[in-house]
């Protein structure tokens, strides 16, 4: 019997190796059983589960808040330097017909000239120089207002989608707007009342008026001196107003329309997007802020008492009253041409700056 089994096991195992059949399939059978094997080996090894599991994850410095606070204020100084004789033509043009009542006495003294005739005007009553008069607390300013509003809006954003990865429904960008653009202005009022009442001082000359101050520092001085440290946000709640409208056009706006041209048109995200979406941002910011930055530039200028309190308005709602009572619903408008035109290029480089600043770092896109 033993010799039959083992005769039987040879034909067998000579019949498996002699058909091409069979030993077409022992061997894929043994060679797929020995890869296995050495694959699960290998996926066991403590070596290639220390390379997979224990390999340090690298933080991206680029995309950190730290870095993106400046990388928001040096664009934003990039376009406040190329846009900043817009935006003193656009306060000269606002602040003429102020308190009607009052300056009639002296009317001879006002002079109403269209933004281009005011922009020359300057030039050759003040020097071109002055056209960037009041130009470093308005960069002053941008160290708080730009790095606080692009910071706090991408953090807002990050918290309402995945990582700040998909679009944002609308109602939810206008509100990450409001806010980001409120929280930023209040905390940058103070160095936009300097820059106000700086920007003044040449029309104050030109009248014949004694100078007020005599430069950012004399100017921060005197504010404090007459109205305390609460003298600082006086103005500040039409500001918060106009800020607050403003990035919910310029954030809200550059957002929405960013993504809606890539996802609808199927474009990547390059300079051409960048630039349709800026010229969106500043057109509809230019709308919605004009009213406001009337009232809140009327109410910074305005002269004060000895406690500070201003002695044309008693408030917003009162600059408002009288700006419309006296001199019409358009005066709200007044300046708009140069505040579009001001908001349209410094949108468009502040938004080319930002995306390639942090495209050069190898941040992700805002």
């Amino acid at each position: 019997m033993p010799a039959a089994a083992a005769t039987a096991a040879a034909a067998i195992a000579t019949a498996s190796v002699t058909s091409p059949d069979g030993s077409t399939v022992a061997t894929s059978v043994a060679a797929g059983t020995t890869a296995a094997s050495s694959k699960a080996n290998s996926n066991n090894s403590p070596a290639s589960s220390g390379r997979h599991q224990l390999r340090p994850v690298k933080y991206d410095y680029a995309d950190s808040f730290a870095c993106t606070y400046v990388v928001s204020v040096v664009a934003a100084s990039i376009a406040e330097l190329a846009t900043y004789p817009l935006d003193l033509t656009k306060t000269r043009l606002q602040i003429q017909g102020e308190a009607a009542s009052v300056a009639t006495a002296s009317k001879t003294n006002m002079q109403y000239r269209g933004m281009v005739a005011t922009a020359f005007g300057i030039v050759r009553e003040e020097g071109a120089l002055r056209l960037w008069q009041g130009v470093t607390p308005a960069l002053y300013r941008h160290v708080v207002y730009s790095g606080v509003r692009i910071c706090s809006y991408d953090l807002m954003r990050k918290e309402f989608t995945q990582n700040g990865t998909q679009a944002l429904p609308v109602w939810k960008s206008a509100l990450c707007g409001v806010t980001a653009g409120a929280v930023a202005q209040w905390l940058a009022s103070p160095a936009d009342l300097v820059k106000v009442q700086i920007q003044m001082e040449g029309r104050r000359r030109l009248m014949g008026e004694a100078p007020r101050v005599h430069g950012a520092a004399h100017a921060f001085r005197e504010i404090v001196n007459r109205g305390g440290i609460k003298g600082l946000w006086k103005g500040s709640i039409p500001n918060v107003q106009r800020a607050a409208l403003v990035n919910l056009g310029d954030l809200t706006t550059y957002d929405t329309i960013k993504h809606l041209i890539m996802h609808r048109l199927q474009m990547p995200d390059c300079h051409t997007v960048h630039v349709l979406a800026s010229i969106c941002a500043g057109f509809v910011a230019a709308i919605m802020g004009t009213p406001a930055d009337v009232v809140k530039t009327r109410i910074m200028n305005q002269p004060t008492d000895e406690l500070g309190r201003g002695l044309l308005y008693r408030g917003s709602v009162d600059c408002l009253r009288q700006t419309v009572g006296k001199e019409g619903f358009v005066a709200l408008y007044k300046g708009f041409l140069p505040c579009w035109i001001r908001m349209a290029p410094w949108s468009l480089t502040f938004w080319l700056s930002f995306e390639q600043i942090r495209k050069m770092i190898g941040a992700s896109s805002y």
